[in-house]
């Protein structure tokens, strides 16, 4: 395994994409942190996420191996750049790295010790979801919803400010769409989740109801979008980017009311609502101006 390999099954896009909900929940909640706290809040708070992130996109590959010779067989694992010994002792480092992270933080500027435990939790679930909950299907998708969002949650820990209710807000906003992405994800997938005898909800339920349960996720994330803008948060640069927003999740939406979906429409759907995802954040983070 070199560096480009590890750095690869990392996934440290997705990582990244996270540890910007944790600056968009240390910038809402702000309130009374001086500079140099808010500084260094961000630092520890986004490189503790980005570790623990990457240890749960390692151990899904790990555990995904068989999957992935038939889905996505460019990935490490599949294509032999990385051995199973390595991914797992990867993902121990990760944790580990995470961890410490977030104990520093901890000690250096008295927060409590609430953020070391949700980055134990962060971790678990992580395992937890590779381990167990992606064979078992819809539950497994509200976990990477949760998984995910979670950041917006524990960057607001690290102010010790108190969660807001429009912080809340902005986590089921993601988690929801997540959700429908996942559910998605799993109509896109059925080929080789039905070998492996993953019990996604397109294999339960078929396609085309488990398309209209990720179509009603969809629609109620883009009400719990618009609540924020009732709140405190009426700022013109949230209100523009929410909009647009919105608007990719509905075309995705949309996308979905088609009868007979192929895995290439299902393609087009996720990375519609991926991009809504990230427009989403985008929104959160101009509120806290």
């Amino acid at each position: 395994m070199n560096f480009k390999d590890a750095i690869e099954i990392l996934r440290p896009i997705n990582a990244l994409m996270g540890g910007l909900s944790v600056i968009i929940g240390i910038l809402n909640t702000r309130i009374g942190i001086d500079l140099y706290n808010l500084i260094f809040n961000i630092i520890f708070g986004v490189l503790t996420y980005f570790f623990i992130a990457g240890s749960s996109m390692v151990i899904n590959d790990y555990y995904d191996i068989e999957i992935d010779k038939i889905n996505r067989p460019e990935r490490p694992i599949p294509r032999g750049s990385i051995t199973l010994k390595q991914a797992k002792i990867l993902w121990i480092t990760t944790i580990l790295i995470g961890i410490i992270f977030s104990a520093l933080h901890s000690l250096l500027f008295n927060i409590g010790y609430l953020n070391i435990i949700t980055v134990v939790i962060m971790a678990f679930i992580g395992w937890l979801y590779a381990a167990w909950g992606k064979k078992i299907g819809f539950i497994g998708n509200i976990i990477v919803g949760i998984s995910f969002s979670i950041g917006l949650i524990y960057g607001a820990i690290l102010n010790n400010s108190g969660i807001p209710p429009y912080i809340y807000y902005f986590f089921l906003t993601s988690s929801l769409l997540l959700i429908s992405r996942e559910i998605i994800k799993g109509c896109e997938d059925v080929e080789g989740d039905r070998k492996e005898g993953v019990k996604t909800l397109a294999i339960r339920i078929g396609i085309k109801k488990s398309t209209k349960i990720a179509m009603i996720f969809g629609i109620t994330a883009i009400v719990f979008f618009v609540l924020p803008y009732f709140t405190v948060i009426n700022q013109l640069l949230f209100l523009i980017s929410m909009v647009f927003g919105i608007a990719v999740v509905i075309f995705a939406v949309i996308l979905m009311l088609k009868n007979d979906p192929q895995i290439k429409d299902f393609k087009k759907i996720s990375l519609f609502l991926k991009i809504g995802g990230f427009l989403g954040l985008i929104a959160f983070l101009l509120a806290s101006f």
